[in-house]
């Protein structure tokens, strides 16, 4: 079968998944990516699929609407970062430098994005690090690494190992959300799953998380819309 299948005018690009899991097809669309995954029970065909795919055009249309616009981050631009506004300036020397408010960015502006970014990323490992030992001290339970990506469908992991793996990104959104996702994360050392339990450690760690959960998912797109070139 092919991989995806498109669906109306203007086109929308489906991405097709099979599952042996699965008893029904059903459509999600990520809240990150904009991306449309069709999941097909194994014995389901093309015809099938696009078909269904067709029926769900306009819920289809209405999500993707709704996605904020992707916007490229230049210098003279104001970003987020933990609990403040940031406004992104030409800087000089070699290093990126923070004077309050005010991020000075040195070099070529063409390329100020991509140093802002390496920026970002290392407050970013600073944050998560100490969050993540803190509730991991608090729950009792070690966590052996951590490592950053820029995650689309996920803002952290944590295997079965007990590495623990983040969104960069969360450095974009208030400090206390970034404190949710590494309780979360922390929480899934000692109950891998989402069950109710799981949730219970998870509000010892951190009893506010709901109202950080609720942020993260009306606002999480915005923060993967933001291009750093």
């Amino acid at each position: 079968m092919a991989d995806s299948i498109s669906v109306g005018s203007p086109e929308i690009i489906v991405q097709l998944r099979r599952s042996a899991r699965a008893r029904r097809m059903t459509l999600r669309l990520s809240n990150a990516t904009g991306i449309a995954t069709l999941t097909l029970p194994k014995r389901a065909n093309l015809t099938e699929a696009r078909l269904f795919a067709e029926r769900q055009q306009d819920w289809l249309r209405r999500n993707l609407a709704k996605r904020p616009a992707r916007t490229r981050v230049i210098l003279g631009q104001t970003i987020s970062f933990r609990d403040i506004s940031l406004a992104l300036a030409q800087g000089t020397g070699r290093n990126v430098t923070l004077q309050d408010s005010l991020l000075q960015i040195p070099g070529n502006p063409d390329v100020a994005g991509r140093k802002l970014q390496g920026w970002l990323k290392a407050q970013a490992r600073i944050d998560l690090t100490a969050a993540s030992q803190f509730y991991a001290a608090k729950l009792g339970k070690p966590f052996a690494s951590i490592s950053l990506r820029d995650t689309r469908s996920r803002w952290g992991s944590c295997s079965a190992t007990g590495a623990l793996m983040y969104s960069w990104r969360l450095i974009l959104a208030p400090a206390s959300v970034l404190d949710y996702v590494a309780a979360h994360e922390v929480a899934h050392l000692k109950v891998m799953n989402h069950s109710a339990e799981f949730w219970h450690e998870v509000a010892k760690l951190k009893p506010d998380y709901k109202k950080d959960r609720d942020w993260l998912r009306k606002n999480g797109p915005s923060l993967h819309a933001l291009d750093f070139g």
